[in-house]
């Protein structure tokens, strides 16, 4: 697989470990820096000791909270990777990390397949446009199977799976994967890493033949170079195969799908090699493209260019990472933070390895680093020559749906908790803070139970607060459920001086979308500026609704009509006429309250199974389905969120610790017996 292309950016490879929680992304990571030699011991989740999850907390919980970068290097490739979370709470982590990275390894569990938080980061990736390959993993437990883990990728992902490998031996047995481009056995000794390549065990030649028939054809009917080959030949070389398997990756029109058992050591060396061969180098994707257009090629000569995706604030300094798409950038450089329009010098340049990091002189396109120095930068900055601006598109930010009061339990703690919860929102934009009008109370708000959690322990852990924590509540929305029609308003005020003066005329209705906003007015009654200044004024009417001042969304708003004052009207006019033309409309609305629902996915021993639907039926959950498999019973069902708190307690509780969910948004629904009418 080496690369004889003399550019080195065509033998760096920038990838991140997708998956749901307890699939193996961690261990998986964990053997491929083992395998590249960048280790010298392979560590374990269950014992504390992997590289990526550093964190204390990660170590307690064992689950990946924070994305954490390392690199290593193989067959002459340097392999730049980010561990992500699979927990559906940390999902903003995954985003970030996606959008700086070219290519990814999707973990699935053998036995489960695909389950929630696959899918949801797997969408994700889609979103940005992330090039995959598939790794089926934990092949030796009982009830793993590799046809029917491919199944669930076609039937939940709908991309069309191409398996390059035949597991030698099942479950407890599992030794090694058969090669189906090379035709040669790959097995694994206990006990040892080292792996024995020979011929294809005489008992799997006829079916490592037929499945290799197979992925000819399924290749040949997407590829039109591979097509014509087969239709000569009837066959397909390994040579065209690879090609055409990576040509395939990068449109997203397959994706290649190895196996093995990343615990046990099996499989590891295959994938880094598929890593190499199929995902692309930064050479291959379309050059970054700015808000104005304007293009940098992944070239070290060009304007500098790159995107802050996470920061690290420590007592010690601020970490920046960041992902360069075009230049060179030096360490003691100036660069321009397009976001704080300000200029930052670069202190240093990391090469990062998890909590421990080498120095740099410099950093080129297609690398990511950590930069030290830089005191304004947030996650989603541009950061660009000074001579050569440009803004780059942030990853985007979730909506936070819960929160909890937080305060610390001693009044002179007061200035360190906003220093912590500071510290906190600038390291995760996803967590908000903010302060109750009506209670003085200080509010964290977030994207689940454990994501709060996990934010409260920081900050008591690194800051030395004993906090006092109230119980999380969810985030409301109000709707329009019944509109109205020619609703007038009439903004008028007289104190000395120019007056203001704005009349306006609205119908409100209910709208699939979050808000829009169009103007009926003909004969230029309301002049076009004017309808600008009634557009934003309706804009900050969303912020509080009539039934308990939660933000709005799901209404149109038109203006029909009005008039205005050869003096006295004015932009501030006009928008503030929206602003409360349209709180005296929602008034006279039907209103409906939003409450945020989650598909929640709980699998269970069959013999628990009343029990859960049950108490899932107490919780006002729909459920929508429940299949069996290996003994273990999946249920799937629509629950408020509100409904959710403490409900990890209670499945152990009710299936003597055998219980476990996991939960996903889908959206808002009415809350039940609040619709009120005005």
């Amino acid at each position: 697989m080496r690369t004889n292309n003399p550019n080195p950016l065509a033998v760096v490879r920038n990838l991140g470990i997708l998956a749901h929680v307890d699939a193996g992304k961690t261990t998986v990571t964990e053997r491929i820096l083992f395998a590249t030699g960048t280790t010298h011991k392979r560590g374990e989740v269950h014992d504390g000791t992997t590289v990526t999850d550093f964190d204390p907390q990660e170590r307690d919980r064992g689950i990946t909270i924070f994305a954490a970068a390392v690199s290593c290097a193989w067959d002459g490739h340097r392999l730049n990777l980010i561990d992500t979370p699979g927990h559906v709470d940390f999902a903003d982590e995954v985003e970030r990390s996606l959008r700086v990275l070219d290519g990814a390894v999707a973990v699935f569990d053998a036995v489960a397949g695909v389950e929630p938080q696959s899918e949801s980061v797997w969408r994700q990736a889609d979103r940005h446009g992330v090039p995959r390959i598939a790794f089926v993993n934990k092949l030796d437990r009982a009830g793993a199977d590799l046809d029917t883990a491919v199944d669930s990728i076609r039937q939940r992902l709908h991309p069309a799976p191409l398996v390059v490998q035949l597991p030698i031996g099942s479950e407890d047995g599992f030794t090694g994967v058969v090669d189906l481009l090379r035709m040669r056995a790959l097995t694994w000794a206990d006990d040892t890493t080292t792996v024995d390549e020979g011929p294809v065990p005489d008992g799997l030649r006829e079916e490592a033949l037929r499945r290799r028939r197979l992925l000819e054809e399924a290749v040949a009917e997407r590829h039109p170079a591979a097509l014509e080959e087969f239709c000569d030949r009837e066959t397909l070389s390994a040579g065209t195969l690879t090609a055409a398997l990576r040509d395939l990756t990068h449109s997203g029109d397959g994706v290649v799908v190895l196996c093995g058992s990343a615990y046990r050591n099996r499989g590891i060396e295959p994938l880094l090699d598929a890593v190499v061969a199929y995902l692309p180098a930064p050479l291959d994707v379309p050059a970054v493209r700015g808000e104005n257009g304007e293009v940098r090629p992944c070239d070290p000569a060009a304007p500098f260019a790159a995107l802050a995706f996470k920061v690290n604030a420590t007592p010690t300094g601020r970490l920046t990472y960041v992902r360069v798409y075009s230049g060179t950038i030096e360490k003691g450089a100036t660069v321009w933070d397009a976001g704080a329009r300000r200029t930052e010098r670069v202190g240093r340049i990391l090469r990062v390895q998890a909590d421990r990091h080498a120095q740099l002189e410099r950093a080129v396109a297609g690398d990511i680093v950590a930069v030290v120095g830089l005191k304004s930068a947030r996650a989603g900055s541009t950061l660009c020559a000074p001579d050569a601006p440009l803004v780059l598109e942030p990853p985007g930010v979730a909506e936070p749906v819960v929160s909890v009061a937080v305060e610390a339990e001693r009044s002179v703690d007061t200035d360190r908790l906003a220093s912590a919860l500071a510290r906190l929102t600038e390291e995760d934009p996803s967590l908000v803070v903010r302060t109750d009008a009506e209670t003085g109370q200080t509010l964290l708000s977030g994207m689940g139970e454990l994501h709060l959690e996990v934010a409260v322990e920081k900050a008591r852990r690194e800051h030395g607060l004993i906090l006092n924590v109230g119980r999380p509540r969810v985030s409301y929305r109000e709707t329009v459920g019944r509109g109205v029609s020619g609703l007038v308003f009439r903004h008028v005020k007289q104190d000395g001086g120019a007056g203001q003066f704005a009349h306006v005329v609205l119908d409100v209705e209910p709208s699939a979308e979050g808000f829009e906003f169009r103007s009926a007015v003909v004969g230029g009654r309301v002049p076009q500026e004017y309808v600008r200044a009634v557009e934003a004024g309706c804009r900050d009417a969303l912020a509080e609704g009539p039934l308990g001042g939660h933000p709005v969304t799901g209404l149109r708003v038109t203006l029909t009509d009005g008039s205005t004052h050869v003096k006295d009207s004015s932009d501030t006019a006009f928008r503030t006429a929206g602003r409360f033309g349209l709180r005296e409309a929602l008034r006279a609305c039907a209103m409906v309250l939003l409450e945020p629902v989650v598909e929640v996915t709980v699998t269970v021993p069959e013999d628990a199974v009343g029990a859960v639907l049950g108490d899932l039926a107490a919780r006002r959950g729909r459920v929508s389905g429940s299949v069996t498999r290996g003994g273990s019973a999946i249920v799937t069902a629509t629950v408020p969120l509100a409904e959710l708190f403490g409900y990890a307690t209670r499945l152990r509780s009710r299936t003597q610790g055998r219980g476990t969910f996991t939960a996903r948004p889908t959206g808002y629904a009415p809350a039940p017996a609040v619709t009120t009418a005005r």
